[in-house]
């Protein structure tokens, strides 16, 4: 027989521990009454934070530098010169990693558009503010398409268990004909080439991967052999 709390070994006769004083708790034999068979064990338990307290606090603070930067730009030069591209932003940063905080359980199949969403207002801002023509022949169709792309594969991984490797494929093969795009509108936009230069790299990287991982989803025992290899 041992000491609970030191470890040192006792006789069957010890109803005290010699090296450090803890009453002796013998298994085939009832406690002593009134003491503890054990010494008493000492928790801090940890206070839940408020969430809805926490989340109001940190929309205070997005909200401070916004209207500081505002009444600065307005008290300087009289309109919004600076401060709308830093209030953009604040928000949108606000509305991609805390807006979601709010909900308990919300769904990614609607925040992801609800993002790009965010995104694309906010380069429409600095289109318009700038005069640079570049919103509707550049930037629109570009997020637009990266948003469809995202969008799609959260859904199908949300709603479609056991469907990795094929979305993830399928979203490699996307994005490298979305590169090819991307260089299209570049040069359709701001008029830098004539013929595609880079492009095809990202797409022929694409093409492999993503054929790869549609290979390795329909070849059954090529599948369970990297799953027990590397547990994927």
């Amino acid at each position: 027989m041992y000491c609970v709390k030191c470890g040192v070994e006792l006789g069957d006769s010890e109803t005290k521990c010699p090296l450090c004083g803890t009453p002796v708790f013998h298994p085939e034999m009832g406690p002593p009454d009134g003491e503890r068979p054990f010494p008493a064990e000492h928790r801090h338990t940890a206070r839940e934070v408020n969430r809805s307290g926490a989340l109001f606090v940190v929309t205070v603070f997005t909200l401070l530098p916004i209207v500081i930067c505002l009444l600065c730009d307005w008290r300087i030069n009289g309109r919004v010169v600076w401060s709308g591209y830093v209030t953009g932003a604040l928000l949108l940063a606000y509305v991609i990693i805390v807006l979601p905080l709010w909900f308990c359980r919300g769904n990614p199949v609607i925040f992801v558009p609800v993002d790009f969403a965010a995104a694309g207002l906010y380069l429409l801002y600095i289109d318009l503010f700038t005069g640079g023509h570049w919103f509707l022949s550049f930037a629109f169709p570009v997020l637009g398409a990266a948003g469809l792309i995202v969008t799609a594969m959260v859904t199908l991984l949300r709603y479609l268990p056991g469907s990795g490797l094929f979305v993830f494929g399928g979203g490699f093969i996307l994005f490298g004909g979305l590169s090819v795009l991307v260089e299209f509108l570049i040069n359709l936009t701001f008029r830098l080439h004539r013929t595609f230069f880079w492009s095809f790299y990202p797409l022929a990287a694409g093409l492999l991967l993503g054929g790869m991982l549609i290979v390795i989803g329909c070849c059954r025992p090529l599948r369970e052999s990297l799953h027990k290899k590397f547990f994927l």
